[in-house]
């Protein structure tokens, strides 16, 4: 597949330059018809055949192999869940927290890592200490210190704010040497650049497909380390979580599985499985070239002193400063340009992702 093949296979496109992948990605016809071909199948022939369940948990395990393969991890080690959101805030509850325990995040940190963070402040009474960064940037010496005695860290792969792409190995070994356990958001790298969990080293990774990965919503995916798992108990348990859901009392799956629950939709999980393949085919060699290009020229027309992301290639994601980010975003849409405000003073942001053209950023760029 090239990025023009998948372009000409995305109707969201045809009158609208889509520059908001880093909120939502629109899903090429493969990916919607992968995700109806499931739901027909669970719904119009797995009842007089081989039955809803079964037929939903080839479904499932698809997809589970899919998101393991593409982020270097063993389908044990993966859980499904509904977003990323959904994977940070049930692994976050699975820890056993004390008054006086320390949880550390950035300022850079998506709503899904922060009201987790939040939550154990409020009801737990743990210390939420917050990491300030400086354009996107994370300070190793003050990281170190934060971390010092702290039970878990959060922080993402790709900052959404800025664009910038995060050192995790590094951070995860700082973090790991003083004790602390480390989940990543990795919402905004998987579907622009390779991911290996093992590489990495976290302890857990969330991410899912509806952003870069071009899969419909609900499709969320977490690592979590095997050895960490053992550890941990999940607030919400069903049958899926369990090793016999028939059995009148439960025993956790071992590994990622028991971070699942019971009845899921199908259809986002086929159209995971799909948007991976996709990515696949391209490759990341093609996107990430592809996406550079683009970013360079976006960049090019923006005056340096209004650039909030790196002015060198990191991501697909830029950040400027506007005098009105609402109005300038409301402005942009009737011209049939999308990108999204940010929560910093006077920014908007645009993503750029393989399926944009030099034209969908001259349009931007005129439209401003």
């Amino acid at each position: 597949m090239t990025p023009e093949e998948l372009r000409a296979d995305m109707p969201a496109l045809s009158e609208t330059v889509y520059l908001n992948t880093g909120a939502s990605g629109p899903s090429p016809r493969r990916v919607v018809e992968a995700a109806e071909a499931a739901l027909e199948t669970v719904e119009y022939e797995a009842p007089g055949g081989e039955g809803p369940y079964p037929a939903a948990g080839a479904v499932f395990d698809e997809a589970r192999a899919a998101a393991a393969a593409h982020v270097g991890a063993d389908p044990a080690d993966v859980a499904l869940t509904g977003s990323t959101t959904h994977g940070i805030g049930r692994l976050v509850t699975a820890m056993d927290w004390a008054a006086g325990d320390v949880v550390v995040r950035t300022d850079t940190e998506h709503a899904a890592g922060v009201f987790p963070c939040d939550r154990l402040h409020r009801e737990h009474g743990v210390e939420e200490r917050v990491l300030e960064t400086e354009d996107g940037r994370i300070d190793r010496e003050a990281y170190a210190a934060a971390v010092a005695d702290a039970k878990l860290v959060v922080f993402s792969s790709l900052t959404w704010t800025h664009g910038t792409r995060v050192p995790v190995a590094d951070l995860v070994d700082i973090a790991h040497d003083a004790g602390a356990r480390v989940l990543v958001d990795a919402v905004q790298s998987v579907g622009q650049h390779p991911v290996d969990v093992e590489a990495w080293g976290a302890d857990a990774v969330a991410a899912a497909g509806h952003k870069w990965l071009l899969a419909p919503w609900g499709a969320g995916f977490l690592y979590v380390d095997p050895a960490f798992a053992e550890d941990l108990v999940p607030q919400v348990v069903g049958y899926r979580s369990v090793v016999d859901g028939d059995a009148q009392s439960y025993e956790l799956r071992p590994g990622a599985g028991r971070f699942e629950v019971g009845t899921s939709a199908v259809g986002p999980y086929a159209g995971l499985v799909e948007g991976v393949d996709i990515v696949e085919e391209l490759g990341y060699d093609t996107i990430g070239d592809r996406v550079e290009r683009l970013t360079d020229r976006l960049k090019t027309g923006i005056d340096d002193e209004r650039l909030r992301s790196p002015a060198d290639d990191e991501s697909g994601l830029v950040s400027f400063q506007v005098d009105d980010p609402d109005a300038t975003v409301e402005r942009l849409a009737e011209a049939g340009v999308q990108v999204r405000a940010l929560p910093l003073p006077e920014t908007i942001r645009a993503s750029v992702h393989v399926f944009n053209t030099a034209d969908d950023v001259d349009a931007l760029l005129d439209a401003l």
